[in-house]
């Protein structure tokens, strides 16, 4: 290994000189060993950020070069794990030092002690390749983890056995000796190869009605929900990782709040699957990465999340990934350039932000991986915070740049108590043509015009409020003031969804198209009732429209349904 000296030193980046180390290559800082990446080579002089905070070193002491990227342990262990931003698992570290994390200390991303149960599918004398499966082991209740060939191996296997084995013990060997063990090692800023990649045309079901209905996320998608502070961000997140039907879950809270992220820490490990009814945990991985934490650490978070994603993409199943928030990531960008004197582009932010982001978000897709036909997804779900809630910021815009879906969260409505208080006049999706012929084939045929007759009402009454606001609703004529109510159904019952009701906090596709084609054929049944000469004031004033939004709270809600609209039916009758 190659020895330098650090140079100079501002805050987290470093200056070193006397060793020839390779873009991203990773270096230990000073006497402590501090953990850093090469960003920077000038001539003689290499630049690196370092991972940890830098106080008390100073110049002269040694940088070693390891002359390896920053690379991520993938293997069993994954799953159940709360890592740092580096792959650092918390739990050990607590053990080490207590509450708050020192410097220089380093711990395994995987358990060297676990003996894990490993049955081999591949035989003696298989040709393999990168991403082979060959063998499976059950990380948690219900999860088999499939052991790959590492993607950049192939050959064929000359010894494979089955049994209880370490992550780091070995497994088998192929014919060029190349040691097959339960983990491999990948660095976090490659992205991992595919065989192709799948159109989006199944969408990712997240149990939240208004972005089940209006706007929709595609399996392997890419969604932003941008929202300023206290607009449910965090727990529109959680939600999509409780009940979105994804595999596995990859929670990346990235500079968020200490007492925020503590709920999650808190809350997470106690939720209980839907699905499997064991905790969810069992296919959730955490990455914490609070906002007290290391600056460059944040940034490498990121790249850690999405790489952990990509691995159980290759094994062949849905992954959620969640980015809470994007913005904080681009701030420590924002800090490291200005550090390394780079020139700001907008509001301070590096020029290459866009790329970086584009970057990021790219990783998703439904593919088909290496060496299996099996398909896999990951789909990523960033959050973004943009101070003031000003949309118009660069992190927002160059978010939207690459995204197709747009979940814009509002203050006011968050502050009308409206929940998830997503607006339906700036929020928008690009997949609802896409997953047309899926709708049609899975829930029914007029999901859509269903979903653009919402919509269409929604937009109607807000060019009527404006009105109303001028002259009062009873100056309206008949018809508007029926859509007004029609609009105020919509937004009480569809939109709105209580995250902690026990019932509520899911609805399947089937209600939620039953509590569309009901809203819809009310609409109807009243616009019919005003042609017949019934005034609105009594179409207003029936009761049992009222009762609709009581089915969100029922299991079996069919029965209730249909005795809510025959009384509005005989009401509208008479």
């Amino acid at each position: 290994m190659e020895q330098g000296v650090i140079y100079r030193i501002a805050g987290p980046v470093v200056v070193a000189k006397g060793i020839k180390p390779r873009m991203y290559d990773v270096c230990r800082i000073g006497n402590e060993k501090l953990m850093g990446e090469v960003i920077q080579i000038s001539g003689d002089k290499v630049i690196i950020q370092v991972y940890e905070d830098t106080s008390g070193i100073k110049p002269g002491e040694p940088v070693t070069n390891t002359g390896e990227p920053l690379k991520v342990e993938l293997g069993p262990g994954l799953l159940t794990s709360i890592y740092d931003g580096i792959q650092r698992p918390l739990p050990v570290l607590i053990k080490q030092m207590g509450d708050f994390i020192k410097r220089g200390v380093d711990a395994p991303g995987l358990n060297r002690e676990k003996k894990w149960d490993f049955k081999a599918i591949a035989k003696k004398n298989d040709d393999v390749k990168g991403g082979s499966i060959i063998g499976e082991v059950e990380e948690s209740p219900g999860i088999i983890h499939k052991v790959m060939v590492p993607p950049n191996q192939k050959g064929k296997i000359t010894e494979i056995n089955s049994g209880k084995f370490t992550v780091d013990e070995v497994i088998g060997k192929l014919d060029d000796g190349f040691e097959l063990r339960l983990k491999h090692n990948w660095p976090v800023r490659i992205e991992r190869p595919i065989t192709s990649k799948l159109k989006p045309e199944m969408p990712l079901i997240t149990g939240q009605r208004v972005f089940d209905s209006l706007f929709p996320i595609a399996k392997g998608g890419v969604a932003a929900i941008p929202g300023p502070f206290g607009s449910g961000k965090t727990v529109s997140q959680q939600q999509l990782a409780k009940w979105s039907d994804a595999n596995i879950i990859v929670y990346v809270g990235c500079g968020e709040r200490g007492n925020e992220m503590t709920e999650v820490l808190a809350e997470f490990p106690e939720l209980i699957d839907p699905k499997s009814g064991k905790p969810l945990m069992n296919r959730t991985v955490l990455i914490a990465n609070t906002s007290n934490m290391p600056v460059a650490a944040r940034e490498a978070s990121i790249y850690t999340g999405v790489t952990i994603a990509e691995y159980y993409r290759d094994m062949g199943y849905s992954v959620a990934l969640m980015a809470d928030s994007t913005s904080r990531w681009a701030e420590a960008m924002r800090e490291i350039s200005s550090r390394l004197e780079e020139m700001p582009g907008e509001e301070g932010y590096p020029a290459y932000l866009s790329t970086r982001l584009a970057q990021f978000y790219e990783r998703s897709g439904r593919v088909i991986p290496l060496g299996t036909k099996q398909e896999g997804s990951v789909s990523i779900i960033g959050a973004v915070s943009p101070p003031g809630g000003d949309l118009s910021e660069p992190v927002t815009q160059g978010t939207l740049r690459v995204t197709k879906v747009f979940w814009a969260l509002d203050a006011k409505l968050a502050q009308r108590r409206h929940f998830p208080s997503i607006n339906w006049l700036t929020s928008y999706s690009l997949y609802p043509d896409a997953l047309n012929d899926w709708y049609v084939k899975n829930v029914s045929g007029d999901w859509q015009s269903l979903v653009g007759e919402m919509m269409s009402i929604l937009q109607e009454e807000e060019k009527l409020l404006e009105i109303v606001q001028l002259v009062g609703s009873d100056a309206l004529p008949e018809r508007q003031q029926v859509t007004l109510t029609i609009a105020r159904l919509i937004r009480e019952v569809l939109l709105q969804q209580n995250a902690f009701h026990d019932i509520d906090t899911y609805c399947d596709l089937k209600k939620t198209h039953a509590v569309m084609a009901s809203i819809s054929k009310i609409s109807k049944m009243a616009n019919t009732a005003l042609d017949r000469g019934m005034r609105a004031e009594q179409i207003l004033a029936m009761k049992s429209k009222d009762r609709l939004s009581e089915i969100k709270f029922v299991k079996s809600y069919e029965n209730l349904l249909n005795e809510i609209m025959s009384s509005i039916e005989k009401e509208l009758k008479q």
